[in-house]
C-alpha cells in the first residue's frame, strides 16, 4: 500500500476526482496501461510470426502494408513500457521534460505511420481493382519498400516542430506531471498536424474505398444480369471469381480503417477541442488517448478473424509450437534425467 500511495503522491493521476480515490484512480489507470502494454505486444508479435510463416500471405502487395503496421503497433506497446514502469515504479523526476516530450513524438509518429499505411492499402486495393491488368507494372517491390520508406521519414519529420516550443505532438492523457501542466497544446500546430495528416488520409480513404465498392456492386449487378439472361451459359462463373477475392479482401481492410478511425475519432475530436481551449478535462483526456492507443490491438483481433489464410498460418503456427513442446516432453519421459546423488556434504 506504501507503494501505491507514493504512485498517487509522486505521479499526475489524469482521472483524479479528488484526494479521497485517488489511490483507487491510479490503481485503475495502472492496470489498463499495463494490460494494453501486454496485449499490443504480444498481439502484434503474433501477427509479425505468422506472416513469417505463412507464404500465402506475401502473395498480396498489401502485406508490405500490413507488417509495417505490425512492427508500428508493436513498437507502441514498448513505448508503453514507458508510463507502464513509471506507474509501477517510484519516480524521481529527473529528466522528466525529455521523457515525456520523446515519448509523445514516438507514440505519434507510430500513430502517423499506421494512418499512412491505411491509405496507402486503399489505394493499392483502388488500383487493382480499377486497373487489374497494368497493376503488377504500377505496383512492384521496389515501389513498395521506397513508400514506406517515405511514410516513415514523412511521420518522423511532421511530428519535428514539436521538439522546438511549437505544441505539442497530439499526446494526451498525461502519465508525467509536466506533460500534464507544463506541456501545452497549440492551435496552429494542432491544424498544422490536421491539414497535413489527418485529413488526406481520411479523404484518400473514403474516396478509394467509395469506388472500390462502387466498381464491386457494379460488377456484381452486371454478373446478376448476365445470369438471368443467359440461365444456361456455364461459362459465369468463371466471371464471377472476377472481383470477388478483390471485394472479401477490401472487406477485411475496410474493416481495419474503420476501426482505426472509430477509435481514434474521439481523441482527434478531443485533441481539436483542448487546442482552442475550449475542452479541458483530465478524465477525457486519458479514455480518448488509451482508447486510440488500444486501436494497436484491435487490428490483430480483426485481421486474425477476417482473413482466412491468416487463420490457417496461425493454425499451423500454433500446431507447429504444440508438437515441438509434445515432443519434448516425451523426450523428456523417454530419456530421464539420472537424479544427482545426495552426498554427507550436502545433507
Amino acid at each position: 500500500s506504501s507503494s501505491v500511495m507514493n504512485i498517487s503522491e509522486h505521479l499526475s493521476c489524469p482521472l483524479g476526482f479528488g484526494h479521497y480515490n485517488a489511490v483507487d484512480i491510479c490503481i485503475l489507470e495502472t492496470v489498463v496501461i499495463v494490460l494494453l502494454t501486454f496485449l499490443i505486444i504480444a498481439g502484434n508479435l503474433t501477427v509479425i510470426f505468422v506472416f513469417h510463416c505463412a507464404p500465402l500471405l506475401h502473395h498480396y502487395t498489401t502485406s508490405y502494408f500490413i507488417q509495417t503496421m505490425a512492427y508500428a503497433d508493436l513498437f507502441v506497446g514498448v513505448s508503453c513500457l514507458v508510463p507502464t514502469l513509471s506507474l509501477l515504479h517510484y519516480s524521481t523526476g529527473v529528466h522528466e521534460s525529455l521523457t515525456c516530450q520523446v515519448f509523445g513524438y514516438v507514440i505519434s509518429v507510430l500513430k502517423s505511420v499506421s494512418m499512412a499505411c491505411l491509405a496507402c492499402i486503399s489505394v493499392d486495393r483502388y488500383l487493382a481493382i480499377t486497373k487489374p491488368l497494368s497493376y503488377n507494372q504500377l505496383v512492384t517491390p521496389c515501389r513498395l519498400r521506397i513508400c514506406i520508406t517515405l511514410i516513415w521519414i514523412y511521420s518522423c519529420l511532421i511530428f519535428l516542430p514539436s521538439f522546438f516550443g511549437w505544441g505539442k505532438p497530439g499526446y494526451h492523457g498525461d502519465i508525467f506531471e509536466w506533460c500534464a501542466t507544463s506541456w501545452l497544446t497549440n492551435a496552429y500546430f494542432t491544424g498544422f498536424i490536421v491539414c497535413l495528416l489527418y485529413a488526406p488520409a481520411a479523404f484518400v480513404i473514403c474516396f478509394t474505398y467509395f469506388h472500390i465498392f462502387k466498381i464491386c456492386r457494379q460488377h456484381t449487378k452486371e454478373i446478376s444480369d448476365r445470369r438471368a439472361r443467359f440461365p444456361n451459359q456455364e461459362g459465369d462463373a468463371a466471371g464471377d471469381t472476377g472481383h470477388s477475392p478483390e471485394r472479401r479482401y477490401a472487406m477485411v481492410l475496410f474493416r481495419i480503417t474503420s476501426v482505426f478511425y472509430v477509435l481514434w475519432l474521439p481523441y482527434i475530436i478531443y485533441f481539436l477541442l483542448e487546442s482552442s481551449r475550449v475542452l479541458e478535462n483530465p478524465a477525457l483526456s486519458f479514455l480518448t488517448t488509451w482508447l486510440a492507443i488500444s486501436n494497436s490491438f484491435c487490428n490483430c483481433v480483426i485481421y486474425s478473424l477476417s482473413n482466412s489464410v491468416f487463420r490457417l498460418g496461425l493454425r499451423r503456427l500454433s500446431e507447429t509450437i504444440c508438437s515441438s513442446c509434445v515432443c519434448l516432453k516425451d523426450r523428456d519421459a523417454r530419456d530421464p534425467k539420472p537424479r544427482k546423488r545426495a552426498n554427507s556434504c550436502s545433507i
